[in-house]
């Protein structure tokens, strides 16, 4: 019996000390250092900023919402495996609207309706801040006893024009989808042109140094887009009660744009001893 016994607490001691290991293990696991989690890339730098306020010329907001397909757009669409994403083709079929008819059941039609930029496919987008150079402020301070502070001020009315890399068939309804493109991964106001109105003043202060000259520099910033333009001949085919688009010789061609961004700056700042 009592052999019994001592063997029941050896029994128990033990379970007792595999709990005790098991949720200690636990509690270590519970406290161990998870890894940081990966901080997202900064878009847009410290040195930017945007003038959408501040700015003297009212630039017009250049809103280009992606459109809806009405149901007979959905439905030419899906007859086809050739991705279709040029808003003024969707435009066209939103527009545009078929009846059937009883006499129509031995009809075959095939109606051409040209060739168009089907799609645009993005490969790279990124962000030059320093595109264009639009303004230099300058003020001397070599004869000062204590810093000097200097702000952006814009001296002339600058105009920022982007475009296509190269020449390419329709191009404004290129140019329109890959804005529609590059403003959806930045999130930033784009527009083909924008304007630095006259005058147009920041808050942000720089202080120059004794015994140096500082240069306030002011940039346009502008997103470098890239990618494939997808084009096509198209028709639209209808038989008996049925339509459907057919898209024929099928052609993609690369195509860099540059889309000035907005009502945004970029500064640099520099002082020198000597004028530069």
């Amino acid at each position: 019996m009592k052999r019994l016994i001592m063997l029941s607490l050896a029994i128990l001691i033990g379970l007792l000390s595999f709990t005790s290991y098991a949720f200690a293990e636990g509690e270590d696991n519970g406290s161990a250092e998870q890894p940081p989690a990966k901080q997202e890339e900064k878009l847009i730098p410290d040195s930017a900023m945007s003038i959408s306020k501040e700015n003297t010329y009212p630039n017009p907001t250049q809103d280009l919402p992606r459109l809806h397909p009405s149901d007979l757009a959905t439905e030419l669409l899906d007859t086809t495996d050739i991705e279709i994403a040029n808003p003024d083709l969707i435009k066209m079929f939103n527009e545009s609207t078929i009846k059937g008819s009883k006499l129509a059941l031995g009809m075959n039609v095939s109606i051409y309706l040209g060739q168009w930029p089907l799609a645009y496919d993005s490969d790279e987008t990124t962000v030059n801040w320093e595109f264009e150079k639009v303004n230099t402020n300058y003020s001397d301070n070599r004869g000062g006893t204590t810093v000097k502070p200097l702000s952006f001020n814009q001296e002339q009315q600058k105009k920022i024009r982007g475009g296509l890399t190269a020449d390419i068939a329709n191009a404004d309804m290129v140019q329109k989808m890959m804005m529609l493109e590059a403003a959806e991964k930045t999130k930033l106001p784009l527009s083909f042109q924008t304007v630095i109105g006259y005058g147009t003043k920041a808050e942000r202060t720089y202080n120059i140094p004794t015994q140096n000259v500082g240069y306030l520099y002011a940039y346009v910033p502008a997103v470098n887009e890239k990618g494939k333009v997808t084009y096509g001949e198209v028709y639209l085919r209808m038989k008996g009660d049925k339509r459907w688009l057919e898209v024929k010789n099928v052609t993609q061609q690369g195509i860099g744009a540059w889309i000035p961004i907005q009502d945004y700056l970029d500064f640099k700042f520099i002082t020198s001893p000597q004028p530069k």
